[in-house]
């Protein structure tokens, strides 16, 4: 099969496609001080692998507490999704000051862009390349993946989703933080109200 360049086809866990339509938005937490919460929160996707097939999850987090704010799964990567999401963690939470995402195609899609700009968000892009500006939700995808999915050999979706629910309960109420002065990123959230 190698010499004759046989290779099997499936689709690769890519989730930041780009629109080169869409416009960018500027990073803008760049010597930020983030010392309230809901001043900044943090949107991404990642692939999330299942015995057989995938699902992809969107999660939202406060940065200042590391409160998961909101998270959903979905088999399709839509902008519809990612604004429901949000518009759901604002009806919850309230709205803040600043999104913060890379430049994959939803977060850069007219009906995000319109969203965000409708409810006075800023809106603030990664540079290309650059994991490292939304760090706390990279990291928030490792915890997540090596302590909850890794672990679990999910069959199906609602499996998958009954997981997740019990996992970011324990993210957000029990488990504690060393970043945090070991507080659990619920009672942080509470406190800095």
């Amino acid at each position: 099969m190698g010499l004759m360049g046989w290779q099997t086809l499936y689709r690769k866990p890519n989730t930041s496609w780009k629109n080169k339509e869409n416009k960018v938005y500027p990073y803008l937490l760049k010597d930020l001080k983030i010392d309230h919460r809901n001043q900044v929160w943090g949107i991404d996707i990642t692939y999330v692998p299942m015995r057989r097939g995938f699902m992809y999850l969107c999660a939202i987090i406060d940065l200042h507490t590391r409160y998961v704010v909101n998270w959903g799964i979905s088999n399709t990567m839509t902008a519809e999704w990612c604004c429901q999401l949000v518009e759901e963690a604002i009806e919850m939470h309230g709205k803040p000051e600043i999104i913060n995402s890379d430049q994959g195609s939803q977060f850069t899609s007219l009906e995000y862009i319109e969203l965000l700009s409708g409810k006075e968000i800023r809106i603030s892009m990664d540079g290309k390349g650059r994991a490292i500006d939304n760090i706390f939700i990279e990291r928030l995808w490792k915890s997540v993946k090596y302590e909850c999915v890794y672990l679990n050999a999910f069959e199906d979706g609602v499996q998958l989703y009954r997981g997740l629910d019990n996992y970011f309960n324990f993210y957000n109420t029990e488990r504690f933080h060393q970043s945090l002065d070991y507080e659990t990123p619920e009672s942080l959230y509470k406190k800095a109200a």
